[in-house]
Order: C-alpha cells, then structure tokens, then sequence
C-alpha cells in the first residue's frame, strides 16, 4: 500500500475462522495490555527521540528501529482486533504478519517540523480518529458478516486496511519515524 516511508503491506486471505471471530475482542485482551504497557515506555522514548531528531536532524538507529516495532505491533493488533486479518498476532511487532508495515531505515528530519511535530500532526490525528470509528463500524458489521459466512468480505477488510495504513502513517509521523505527512490515497490505490 502506499505511503513511501511507511506502507501496509496486505497478504491476508479473506477467510475468517468463526470460533475465534467470536471471541476476538476477548482473544484480543492480552494485546491490548501487552500494547499499554509498551506504550508507557515507547512514550519515553519519544520524548528522548525528539531531542536526539532536534539536535541530529536523524532520529537514532535503535530508537528509531524501538519505536518502528512499536508502531508495527500496533497496526498488528488493530489488524486482528478489526478483523482485518485473522491469525493471531505476536507480542514482538516482528515483521511477517499478514497485515504488516514496512518502514523505511531512519532518513534525515528538517528540525523545524521536528520541533513543532506535535501541533502539526493535530490534523491527521483528527482524521484518522474519523477513520477509526469508520473502522469500528466495519469491525462491527465484518463481526457478523465473518460470523455467518466465514470469510471477511474483500471491500470492507480493504477499507480497513486503509484506516490502518492511515493510522500507521500518523502513529510514524508523531513518533519521528519520517517527518512525511500521512498519505491521503484512496482506498483503491492502497
């Protein structure tokens, strides 16, 4: 999918095992601890990234590669908890999944936008908060879709993959993994 610096890659089939449709949010509840506890620590290093990005023009290698697998855990996560795809995910936001982000190696930042990172994102943070409750809305319906038939129908495990490419593309923009505005592509080109 698009995106340049950071891209959803989609290589999940439609089929939907209905035991664990049923159960997804329950089956999602270990991650989604596991992904607030990773957050308090992804929080502080992106408070030591944005100083080391403001004084580099770079963001660090290892924070940078932290704070990529924080990100790319999320989007698995949101991935199986929406329905977009059906494994269960991993805990270590290792590339491999069938809904997975590739992020491109740490690229050099303008410090100005470094600087005001946060106040700019405030747009795409809007946006992709409406795109998360179109996600929502489509997790909700997939829910009983998948539930009858066994399968995720391919328009609407498109659509949310493209809220979640958005999201990661905001999520890697706030957390200085490119300083690219997120994309807003249509659906058809993701």
């Amino acid at each position: 999918m698009n995106g340049h610096p950071i891209r959803l890659v989609v290589t999940d089939d439609l089929r939907r095992s209905r035991v664990t449709v049923f159960f997804r949010l329950l089956l999602a509840l270990p991650h989604f601890v596991w992904l607030g506890l990773w957050s308090v620590v992804a929080v502080l290093a992106l408070v030591v990234d944005w100083f080391a990005t403001l004084f580099a023009g770079r963001s660090p290698e290892s924070l940078h590669d932290f704070l990529a697998r924080f990100v790319r855990y999320s989007t698995h996560v949101n991935a199986y908890a929406y329905l977009v795809a059906d494994p269960f995910p991993a805990f270590a936001g290792a590339p491999g999944y069938p809904v997975d982000l590739d992020v491109d190696p740490p690229e050099a930042q303008s410090r100005l936008k470094t600087f005001f990172r946060l106040l700019l994102a405030i747009p795409a943070l809007l946006l992709a908060r409406i795109l998360g409750y179109l996600l929502g809305l489509l997790a909700l319906f997939g829910w009983f879709v998948a539930l009858l038939t066994g399968r995720m129908p391919k328009g609407m495990r498109d659509l949310g993959a493209y809220c979640l490419r958005y999201d990661a593309q905001t999520a890697g923009y706030i957390f200085l993994l490119t300083d690219r505005y997120p994309a807003i592509s249509s659906p058809e080109s993701t």
